[in-house]
């Protein structure tokens, strides 16, 4: 944890969970409850985070070897945590999270097949020691979350913004078996709610768990 007064919550999730719908929704909610939060997302949280998510994200780029793509996550968690997590949380601001250090232990570990040791070590670093309060896990079918991430890459003309979705069932059911994982070791700060529920009911289920934390 942070030593500031702040409070870190992160979602994660496999393709199209809906976690970047929740996350806005939450920090909505906190601010309509008189919270002071501040929203942002791995990777892309900063002005040269925003270029590595280009370059992670772009379909192009299909053979960038495993260990390069784990390098471009830390680098960006790096700048992120030290120029805008670790400042808001010390401002006392609620920092709610699209992605955290999670997302690189199951897709680039799990799926990818990356030494977990390495991993875990390079997460540290980068992120300077920091973890979430609590981290919201969206769980739904693989094959639901893949149709939902297409079709929202579709509506938005983001055609060649899916490298990751254009990988195999399998990757993204190892994806998914590793998120489901960390949940089960990491019960005390993982929240894992159902991904297929109505975004209105599914907002009213996260506040319910976090809700013990609002002031």
């Amino acid at each position: 944890m942070d030593p500031g007064s702040g409070v870190f919550i992160t979602f994660e999730g496999i393709e199209g969970c809906g976690k970047s719908t929740q996350a806005r929704r939450l920090v909505e909610r906190l601010r309509g409850s008189g919270v002071k939060c501040l929203l942002t997302l791995e990777p892309g949280g900063t002005a040269l985070g925003r270029k590595i998510r280009e370059l992670l994200l772009d379909a192009q780029n299909e053979g960038l070897p495993p260990l390069a793509e784990l390098f471009l996550y830390e680098a960006d968690r790096a700048l992120h945590v030290e120029g805008v997590i670790r400042p808001a949380l010390k401002d006392g601001k609620w920092v709610v999270c699209d992605r955290f250090f999670d997302a690189t232990t199951v897709y680039q570990g799990y799926a990818r097949g990356l030494d977990m040791d390495m991993i875990r070590s390079l997460n540290d670093q980068a992120s300077w020691g920091l973890k979430p309060d609590v981290t919201v896990l969206l769980d739904c079918p693989v094959e639901v979350g893949l149709n939902r991430a297409i079709q929202r890459i579709q509506n938005e003309q983001q055609e060649g913004q899916d490298r990751f979705e254009r990988e195999t069932l399998a990757f993204h059911r190892k994806v998914k078996t590793g998120y489901m994982g960390l949940a089960e070791t990491e019960a005390e700060r993982f929240v894992v709610v159902d991904g297929t529920l109505g975004e209105d009911e599914l907002e009213s289920v996260i506040f319910e768990k976090i809700r013990n934390l609002v002031p």
